[in-house]
């Protein structure tokens, strides 16, 4: 029975980056899609389902989900050395979770997409006040520029900024902010201790919110909430394995087709697309993160790479 050749021997290591790059943004486009998807069934499903409630779900399907993937790691990187770490992030990222499927609730799909990519302005600022991270000039121009584009998407003073505007930023503040400490805890606990603890928080906290407000699922409803949970786990270890295979500067653009997922199905169901001004913003806020991203990895050299993470809820 012929077999199929081992092709990565014949490539050189300069070929072994581009393949891997290529399929680091073939991995990044399908977790884009999926977090697409998981927006717009958030969008759908709040519409009659109290957010709290929503996120129980989303949280302990991900935890079931997860859970065999977590026994097959080593049981001792269960045991955080920053619990103290642990449970500040994970009452932040709790906030930025709940705060993010509200807004949900209120802004259509493409434009809470195009305010997402202001996660990493955030964290970014943030990076420089809380971990004292020295930005060059450049960096703080391609951060000044990401702030016009999403000033293009709100457009302060042209109209009335409604208060799901202000909930989507209030949640992309609160997710820079989770990042910051993700990136504070990685230099005491593996990715597999901050995945679980954040399980661990986030489900049984969401429990006891979502009782004050509980309304029994039907079954449509039931299996919207399924694949909510289902596809936020495979989105993470889709945009994981992206991370993995290729650098950030190449996979990061095909995050992009993110806010074309979130259009089109806006616009497929529930009848929205967004206007011109928020491609435009959209468009400038992702290519100021892009560069961003890229300087940063030129600063830290290969080796330490760069860390993605966009607002997925």
């Amino acid at each position: 029975m012929a077999t199929t050749p081992d092709l990565s021997e014949h490539l050189t290591p300069t070929g072994l980056r581009k393949v891997d790059n290529f399929r680091g943004m073939l991995f990044m486009m399908v977790g884009a899609g999926l977090i697409a998807c998981l927006h717009a069934l958030v969008r759908d499903v709040t519409q009659e389902l109290h957010p709290f409630e929503v996120a129980f779900f989303r949280n302990v399907v991900v935890l079931i989900a997860l859970t065999p993937l977590l026994l097959r790691q080593d049981r001792h990187a269960w045991k955080s050395k920053r619990p103290d770490l642990q449970l500040v992030r994970g009452v932040v990222g709790l906030g930025a979770m709940l705060t993010w499927f509200y807004t949900l609730s209120l802004v259509p799909v493409g434009d809470a997409t195009a305010l997402s990519f202001t996660v990493v302005l955030f964290t970014s600022l943030g990076a420089v006040v809380m971990l004292r991270e020295k930005m060059g000039i450049r960096r703080w121009g391609a951060l000044f520029v990401g702030f016009i584009g999403m000033a293009i998407i709100i457009r302060p003073g042209f109209h009335e900024i409604s208060a799901g505007y202000l909930w989507a930023l209030g949640s992309t503040v609160l997710w820079a902010w989770a990042l910051l400490l993700v990136k504070i805890l990685s230099r005491y606990d593996s990715p597999v201790t901050i995945v679980f603890y954040s399980s661990v928080y986030f489900t049984p906290a969401t429990l006891i919110l979502a009782l004050f407000v509980w309304e029994w699922p039907t079954w449509a409803q039931f299996g919207e909430l399924i694949a909510i949970g289902l596809i936020a786990a495979l989105a993470h270890l889709a945009m994981a394995k992206a991370m993995q295979l290729g650098e950030a500067t190449a996979v990061l653009p095909a995050d992009f087709t993110r806010l074309l997922w979130a259009a089109g199905l806006g616009y497929v169901m529930f009848g929205e697309f967004p206007d011109l001004w928020t491609w435009i913003g959209g468009t400038v806020v992702f290519c100021s993160t892009l560069y961003i991203t890229y300087r940063e990895s030129r600063a830290k050299g290969p080796a330490e790479g760069v860390t993605l993470k966009t607002t997925e809820g």
